[in-house]
């Protein structure tokens, strides 16, 4: 399953992605406030077969994140938590290369999700989270529409051996029509 809209595309990950995804993501920055640290092309791989793993069990689906002006990936993203019987899924361990940061990539990459989610899988509730300290991630998750629910303290190992405060957003079905009008109009003033 390919999610595309027009300035990015969402493929399914593979493990032929490994050397296109190192290529942009093995920057120390990108992962100074996630669970997990990819320093070489072998860590890269390793969090891909995390990803991957989760097909298997039914649960997620991985992608890479194509800016389609350049056929070039300049990211991941993924549905994890996949919950069929409650109707719920979760989007997240999203990131992308500094380069395309704070563009239109990621809020359309996200309303494609989102649609997905509520309109072909029938979710009733879509969850995002984040360390309580990435600010920048937050502020996406509320530009985006998402609504803050709380924080769960010491809630995640991370790398640096710190316990994370997650925060958690979520968008619900009823909320879904307004935020998919806020979405469209934001990527209606940024095509870039």
């Amino acid at each position: 399953m390919t999610l595309e809209g027009k300035v990015v595309r969402l493929e399914p990950m593979t493990p032929g992605h490994c050397e296109a995804l190192s290529e942009v993501g093995l920057d120390p920055e990108i992962w100074r406030l996630t669970v997990v640290n990819p320093r070489t092309p072998a860590d890269m791989r390793e969090y891909m077969e995390s990803g991957l793993a989760t097909v298997r069990d039914g649960t997620g689906l991985p992608f890479v994140t194509i800016e389609k002006k350049s056929n070039r990936v300049v990211g991941s993203t993924r549905f994890g938590n996949y919950d069929a019987l409650n109707h719920r899924i979760e989007i997240g361990w999203t990131w992308i290369a500094r380069p395309w940061q704070r563009t239109a990539i990621n809020t359309e990459a996200k309303y494609l999700m989102l649609s997905h989610a509520f309109e072909q899988l029938g979710c009733v509730r879509v969850e995002l989270k984040t360390d309580v300290l990435n600010q920048p991630s937050r502020n996406a998750m509320l530009r985006i529409g998402a609504r803050e629910e709380g924080v769960l303290r010491k809630h995640t190992l991370m790398w640096t051996g710190r316990y994370r405060d997650s925060i958690y957003y979520s968008v619900l079905d009823d909320e879904w029509p307004e935020v998919k009008s806020r979405l469209e109009r934001l990527m209606s003033e940024r095509r870039e």
